[in-house]
């Protein structure tokens, strides 16, 4: 049974994934503020991860992180580094590419959601408050300078990925 960390971070993957299809539809344009919702979204549920809950697993396990964590983490390098230029279709392409693969490795069984929710055990309810509770996080602007797009296939690389062209 998943209990209330998996359900409120999956179904924020749900919100998150239903943003950036309907801020795409039109694969000649993407819809700016739709968009801009998403990757507030995407920021802030990175940061509830890597603020929140992979420390408090960490803390639990004695200063031992999840074997998932190393990976989920450079997830999230990549992905946090393809909120940073303006999207076109190969940003999209790859954001989208990632995500799938990375949603899923949180919420299969046996992922961090439910390693997490396993380890809090009674006090999963508090944490998952936590979680709902916590405020967004400032987001800059996108950044069109040039270079930026090398330093995101980079940081996309590093993860093991390869950007979309």
């Amino acid at each position: 049974m998943k209990g209330p960390i998996h359900a409120y971070l999956a179904t924020d993957h749900d919100r998150l994934d239903d943003l950036l299809r309907r801020a795409t539809a039109d694969p000649d344009h993407v819809d700016q503020p739709l968009y801009a919702e998403f990757r507030a979204g995407l920021l802030r549920h990175i940061g509830l991860e890597e603020r929140i809950l992979i420390p408090t697993c960490v803390r639990l396990r004695g200063g031992e992180a999840p074997a998932m964590a190393q990976r989920i983490r450079l997830d999230h390098g990549a992905i946090t580094a393809l909120m940073v230029p303006p999207p076109d279709r190969n940003v999209i392409a790859t954001l989208r590419k990632i995500l799938t693969l990375h949603n899923d490795l949180e919420e299969k069984d046996g992922g961090l959601y439910g390693v997490c929710e396993d380890m809090v055990g009674p006090e999963a309810e508090a944490l998952a408050r936590q979680l709902r509770e916590a405020p967004a996080v400032p987001v800059l602007g996108h950044n069109d300078r040039p270079g930026i797009l090398d330093a995101t296939r980079r940081a996309v690389e590093r993860a093991g990925y390869t950007m979309e062209e």
